[in-house]
């Protein structure tokens, strides 16, 4: 069935679509948009903060007669493309901000951009792929511009600042865009996505349907104990003790409580503030860390097991401790019938053999928030030079992209739209 499938798509497509005509323009294109990837590479902005970004992008689409809308969700840049047919809504979203990461790589095109973030200097650098992901979108921008005529329905280009998260005290990202009205005028049927992957080799399309990557819960563990000479402990209340004891304990409830056979969850605690001297016992201490979970059951037992655990084991050794949660993102949930729906033409372009299930990341996205609303489908795109035994993993100076992965993103990102709306 699901072969007959693939064929009425490619069959159909012929009618409205010459695959020559898209072959071409595939060819065409490619150079473009490694030209792009290389520009954005070398000039990456951080979140709320993607100013050049967005006026590359939206000089772009106003190139090509697309409807532009600047400054969604501060930064972000929204095309919206009418097919001369009637029909549904589709789409298409590439997130576009960098991160605060000094490039250790030895390329053309390294970024050398400084900034200050959080009162420490740093470089910035595109250690995500979302440089990949801004240049796939304007590829398929202009190819599907070219065929507007052919188009039974609207293409939307959703280009989402902050993915990585807004600066503290700020609104931004997918949450933002939503509340501002992007996913309305016209309302949005369906919503696709993609990330590049530097250790899938180019080529090679993963995707799973339901959870693909994790909810990602930001807390803080504030302790408070009794300050005193650290020559003399039992005059006060340690609550960095207190805070090793917490550490310990929290992990059991991923190891004792937690059915890892359902879903997988992670409890980590990445950093700790407390004292000013080697021989002063301080009076409190601050612990910040993040949960993930696949499983909404899951996350709700484990964050009610954090928060009598923490307050517990404080009262225990005689101090006191509570504990704050903030969502950053949602469950990056795949539609089960958008994903059958779609998956043959994740086949008929990538080839079967190189379209791959796979097992849920404890990586969190924040295009889950667009999921919560309408069907969406997410996958992850090739990145790896083919037969590289050194990738290094995203969110790192030395993290490095093949440019040959980019053209079967732009392939499969435009023949979802063609094919989405003419179904």
């Amino acid at each position: 069935m699901r072969s007959l499938f693939v064929l009425c798509i490619f069959f159909g497509n012929l009618v409205a679509f010459s695959q020559d005509q898209l072959e071409k323009d595939f060819i065409d294109i490619e150079s473009k948009v490694i030209e792009w990837r290389h520009h954005f590479h070398q000039n990456p902005e951080l979140s709320n903060r993607e100013f050049k970004t967005a006026e590359k992008i939206a000089a772009h689409l106003t190139s090509l007669g697309i409807e532009v809308q600047t400054g969604v969700a501060k930064t972000g840049v929204v095309g919206i493309l009418k097919g001369d047919q009637p029909g549904k809504v589709v789409a298409l979203r590439a997130d576009i901000d960098a991160l605060p990461v000094t490039e250790r790589n030895d390329l053309p095109y390294k970024s050398e951009v400084q900034t200050e973030f959080l009162g420490t200097k740093t470089g910035v650098m595109h250690a995500c792929g979302h440089d990949t992901h801004i240049s796939i979108l304007m590829g398929v921008a202009e190819i599907l511009s070219k065929h507007k005529d052919k188009i039974k329905g609207t293409v939307k280009f959703i280009f989402q600042p902050a993915e990585e998260g807004p600066p503290p005290g700020e609104e931004g990202g997918a949450k933002l865009m939503i509340k501002e009205g992007v996913l309305d005028n016209p309302k949005v049927d369906a919503i696709f996505g993609l990330h590049i992957n530097s250790e899938t080799p180019v080529g090679t399309i993963k995707y799973k349907a339901g959870g693909i990557m994790a909810s990602v819960e930001r807390f803080v563990i504030t302790v408070k104990g009794k300050q005193t000479h650290g020559s003399q402990p039992w005059s006060g209340v340690d609550p960095i003790l207190i805070s090793a004891k917490i550490i310990d304990g929290l992990q059991t409830i991923i190891s004792r409580e937690s059915k890892l056979t359902n879903e997988a969850a992670v409890i980590t605690v990445g950093k700790i503030t407390a004292g000013t001297r080697f021989n002063i016992i301080p009076e409190s201490a601050e612990m910040i860390g993040t949960v993930r979970t696949l499983d909404p059951k899951m996350r709700a037992h484990i964050e009610r097991r954090m928060k009598e655990m923490v307050e517990t084991i404080a009262k225990a050794y005689g101090g006191e401790a509570t504990i704050t949660f903030q969502n950053n993102t949602s469950i990056t949930f795949n539609d089960p019938k958008l994903v059958d729906q779609m998956l043959p033409t994740l086949q008929n372009v990538a080839g079967t053999e190189n379209v791959v299930l796979r097992k849920a990341t404890t990586g969190g996205e924040d295009f889950s928030y667009f999921q919560e609303i309408i069907p969406g489908f997410y996958f992850f795109l090739g990145g790896m030079t083919p037969g590289n035994t050194e990738a290094f993993p995203h969110h790192t100076p030395d993290f490095k992209i093949d440019d040959k992965g980019l053209l079967l993103g732009v392939k499969t990102m435009t023949n979802l739209a063609i094919d989405y709306l003419n179904q």
